[in-house]
């Protein structure tokens, strides 16, 4: 038994290798430019976000227990709680921990669903939908589109697509999603249209987002449209973000052979797998759940979350729940220090990975994320 493993090993470890020299150690970088969106379609996309009342929007950021995307959850929340336009609650089925992935990290709820429904009988004005694992939790569907009976519009991040689409959501309508879905959501919704190029669509009362890196711009677009563009600068500014329309190249997103390369070379590394620590006490919430997901999708590394005590806080308040217990200060192997200015994150991230393994894995990773670099 043991000797057929190691064989198997040898034989994959052979096929990774044969792939490098087939396809090439780099392949292209996700970096194509994306030329800005002209002034009257951008204008378009935020009347399309704004709100139907004039009093403080609801936003509920919708999360499964079973598993929320780190980035996603993380990024939405930190962003809506930086620029204070609407009350922002985070919301599951059940009010017990959340499981974050990729990692080890757990969130608390705001609120269950039951608790959201009787602090707010007349519905939220919008339902945030992260990508979650499974994608089709009947709960959370059922959840959602008792919401939008009650006329809360639907937004979802990267993969929360898959979440709409089985709920039934993306019959018909111009969308957009993740670039490794694109293809599943077409052929299990065959009239659902995708749009090239742009970060984020709206069509009615659904909007949907690329990547995981598309959280910030979009949320920054919601900004705008509930608090206007004065808002959206200030929150912009204390950020790091440069602009926020719509723009996209989707052609600069697709797994080749290089790619695939890469990802089997770090996946076969298993013996120079390190183990790091993300120190999640008081945390920004942009920059920890970017910065836990860049590194986790390197495949050579498994970062683990710390804090002093079992239940913690993030910046803006949000009660996190780590996987080690330690102080700061004994950390052995940390994380790169995450950025001021929150936004930034994906950028360092990318440039601290490229400096401790390669330009390969950097560019993997920022394919994942979708991320121009």
């Amino acid at each position: 038994m043991k000797t057929t493993a190691i064989a198997i090993l040898i034989f994959l470890l052979a096929a990774a290798i044969a792939a490098g020299v087939l396809f090439g150690d780099t392949g292209p970088s996700p970096s194509a430019i994306a030329s800005p969106i002209e002034s009257a379609e951008r204008a378009r996309a935020i009347d399309a976000l704004r709100p139907g009342t004039t009093a403080r929007p609801v936003i509920a950021i919708v999360a499964n227990n079973e598993g929320t995307e780190i980035a996603d959850l993380l990024s939405t929340f930190g962003v809506l709680r930086q620029a204070d336009v609407a009350d922002v609650v985070v919301v599951a089925e059940r009010n017990a921990p959340v499981r974050l992935y990729p990692g080890d990290l757990r969130a608390m709820p705001q609120a269950s669903f039951a608790e959201f429904d009787r602090r707010h009988p007349g519905g939220a004005d919008y339902l945030v939908v992260p990508a979650m694992e499974p994608p089709d939790n009947a709960a959370v569907m059922a959840w959602l589109l008792a919401q939008r009976r009650f006329g809360a519009k639907i937004v979802s991040v990267c993969n929360g697509s898959l979440t709409l689409g089985a709920a039934g959501l993306l019959d018909g309508r111009r969308a957009t999603s993740h670039w490794s879905t694109v293809r599943e959501l077409q052929s299990r919704h065959p009239t659902m249209r995708w749009v090239e190029d742009r970060r984020y669509v709206t069509d009615g009362d659904v909007t949907t987002a690329t990547g995981i890196t598309a959280s910030v711009p979009l949320m920054l677009a919601l900004v705008e449209a509930i608090g206007g563009r004065r808002a959206a600068d200030k929150t912009a500014r204390d950020l790091g973000v440069e602009y926020w329309d719509a723009r996209h190249v989707s052609a600069a997103f697709r797994l080749n052979g290089a790619y695939r390369w890469t990802f089997l070379r770090n996946k076969l590394s298993f013996w120079a797998k390190q183990e790091r620590e993300a120190a999640v006490e008081n945390a920004d919430e942009i920059a920890l759940g970017i910065a836990i997901d860049a590194y986790s999708r390197t495949e050579l590394v498994s970062v683990v979350s710390t804090a002093s005590q079992p239940q913690t806080r993030s910046l803006r308040g949000l009660v996190l729940l780590p996987g080690r217990v330690a102080e700061a200060s004994a950390l052995r192997r940390p994380l790169p220090a995450l950025p001021r200015e929150a936004a930034t994150t994906p950028r360092v991230m990318l440039e601290a990975i490229e400096r401790e393994f390669d330009v390969r894995t950097a560019r993997y990773v920022a394919l994942t994320l979708e991320y121009p670099w």
